[in-house]
Order: C-alpha cells, then structure tokens, then sequence
C-alpha cells in the first residue's frame, strides 16, 4: 500500500510517501519565521503552507521514484490544531483526491503521535499506555489494541511543550524554547529550585502547567541573577517529575506491556531516560518523528479500513478529540 500523507497542523510542513518497503519525507520548518515573534502567529504560518505544500508534494512523489498513478491513499491531518494551518492540508488533500480520484482519509493528530511508533517497529505487545505530549497537547491515553483509543487524562491548561516555551521566554532564551531549556539544563542542578509539581498528588490523570510557568516568572522576576542553568535544570525536572509519575501510575493501573511515547517534547533526553525506568515496553520515535511530521500520519492510516467520511463532508476540526472506535 502506497500512502501520500500531509500534515499542517501547526507550524510545520510536511509530506511523505509511505510504502510497504520505504519511506520519503521531507518537511519545510518555520521556526525561523516565529522566532521573530517568539511564537507562532496563526495567519502567518498559514500563509508559509500555502507557499511550500504544493513543491513539497511534487518533490515527495519525485524522490519516491513513483507516479500519482501508485498512490493508493491520501492521508491528511484534519484536527486537532490551528484551524488556519489545518485548513491548507485539507483542502490540498482533497483536491489531489478528487483530481486523480483517491480516496482520502481525515487522520487525528494524536493518533499520529501515537502511530509514530510503528513507523520502525511492528512487534508492539497490547494493552498499552500512550503518553502524548507537545507544544499543543499533552495526554494519557489507554490504548487496547491498535485503532483503539480512551482518553484517561489531558491538560486542564498549559501543554508541558507549552511551558517549555513560556518559561523559556520568562528566562530570555529564544523560541521554541523546549531545545533551549534544556541545552542550558545540562549543566544545571535539578535540585537548586524547588518549583512545584502541579497535580502531582491528584487521584485523576490530568496535569496542569500554568502554576509551574507563573512559578518561574515570579521566581525570575524576584531573583534575576539566579544562575540561568539551574533555572533550567529546576523548571525541567518538575515538568518530567509530573509527567512520568502520572504515566508510571497509568502504566500500572492499566496492566499496560508497552508504553507509547509521542509529541516534540518527547525528544526531551530527561523525560526519556525517565521513562525507560516504567515497568513496560518502552517505546518512543527518533526524534525527527516525534515533532510534528507526515510520516506518523501515513503510519496511523494504515490502522483504517476505509475513510471515516466521504471526500466532501469531512473539515478541518481544531478540536477534534480522539475517542474510542
């Protein structure tokens, strides 16, 4: 099966070509455009979409060494996201759909995540636990088999990505803030501050990081000459102490034999070493598939028999929640 997937969730443009013995990909980034801004302006990083989806496709089904004539799917990212940013993949999707008669299947953004796992491993033992976590989003869910998703806990506010970059803000580091955090976390003392651990005692799964970022800013703003590394260092092991021991309790719970681990901060090298602590299978994509990216799109259509609507009545869903099939 020969899938062209599209994924413009947010901030990066990507396309790839996934087939049953390889895989193009390539993807045009935009973190140079926001870091004039320190963060992403919605109407602009549509704008930049527009600029380079149809290239980017045309280079994809160049490199593959194929032709339109053997694709067999369309994939696309129709929600969760920015609506602006969501808009530009669907309607290029549905066109090329219509245009050379493909079926078209609308992806979840979170299945993505998840699917990014199968992209290099076809042996992963059920039920497990999948922890998403981005810029955008950051979610528990138990996942039974493959396809099959319950959500058991999301962010009541801040998404841990979210409170990367607004911390790094805070601190003067420069957008996307997640990556500056922690290169200067390396050299840093973990327990040089004691910054709060949100929610961490509460019975639920959800988290909560606005109370962590508000934390840093007073902190900040009371002790401006604080070494910047330990900042650091603080701030990040209180994001990766909530998130890994509500996953640890998830994982236990749930009886789960493997953890699926997705989302940009899922490249964080702490939260990863964390991880591989949980007594479950640990699995997480190289870092190049956990930010946002094409590739995990074509992977989770594969877990689909047919597309959920026809080429013309589904849209682009800013919240669109993954629920149970």
């Amino acid at each position: 099966m020969n899938i062209l997937s599209i994924e413009t969730s947010c901030d990066e443009t990507s396309v790839a070509l996934l087939t049953d013995t390889a895989l193009t990909h390539l993807t045009a980034s935009q973190i140079d455009v926001h870091r004039i801004t320190g963060g992403i302006v919605p109407e602009v990083a549509a704008r930049e979409h527009v600029q380079v989806i149809t290239p980017l496709v045309e280079e994809v089904i160049t490199q593959s060494g194929l032709t339109q004539k053997d694709i067999d799917r369309i994939a696309v990212t129709s929600g969760p996201g920015l609506i602006t940013s969501l808009m530009v993949g669907v309607e290029t999707a549905r066109t090329l759909g219509f245009t050379w008669n493909i079926p078209v299947f609308p992806i979840n953004h979170i299945e993505g995540h998840i699917a990014a796992n199968f992209l290099e491993n076809d042996d992963i033992e059920f039920p497990a636990v999948a922890l998403v976590v981005s810029g955008g989003h950051t979610e528990l869910l138990y996942v039974p088999e493959p396809g099959t998703y319950e959500l058991i806990g999301a962010t009541r506010d801040d998404a841990a990505g979210e409170c990367f970059d607004k911390c790094a803000r805070i601190l003067g580091l420069q957008y996307p803030g997640g990556p500056e955090i922690s290169r200067e976390a390396k050299a840093g003392n973990a327990q040089a501050y004691d910054f709060p651990r949100p929610m961490i005692d509460s019975k639920n799964y959800d988290f909560s990081f606005s109370g962590l970022k508000t934390a840093v800013l007073y902190f900040h703003r009371d002790n401006p000459n604080a070494p910047l590394v330990d900042v650091c260092a603080s701030a990040e092991a209180a994001i990766a102490e909530v998130l890994v021991f509500k996953t640890k309790r998830a994982v236990k719970e749930y009886k789960a034999k493997s953890l699926l681990v997705g989302g940009g901060v899922a490249a964080n090298q702490l939260l990863r070493t964390k991880l591989a602590e949980l007594d479950a299978s640990l699995y997480i994509p190289e870092p190049e598939y956990c930010t946002d990216n094409a590739a995990m799109i074509a992977a989770a259509c594969k877990f689909h028999d047919e597309p959920n609507a026809e080429l013309f009545d589904f849209k682009a869903d800013p919240n669109w929640e993954l629920t149970p099939r």
